[in-house]
């Protein structure tokens, strides 16, 4: 059976989220810090589809309605 790598990449976003998270609650005061970029990295992976996505819909139904007035 064939993994689609992009199944795999879609759960590392979360993973690192979780990662960071657990990193910040069981780490010593002294190296919290170092779990702080995979968190945020995490955060801004997921922001950056979303809005990726919401630019990508809006210009598709840009290019429907221009459609519907041309008939």
């Amino acid at each position: 059976m064939k993994i689609n790598k992009k199944l795999i990449l879609s759960f590392m976003a979360p993973l690192m989220i979780f990662i960071s998270a657990i990193g910040l609650i069981f780490r010593d005061n002294s190296r919290k810090i170092f779990y702080l970029p995979i968190g945020l990295m995490g955060i801004v992976i997921i922001s950056e589809r979303g809005i990726s996505r919401h630019l990508h819909r809006k210009n598709i139904l840009k290019k429907i309605k221009s459609y519907q007035k041309v008939k």
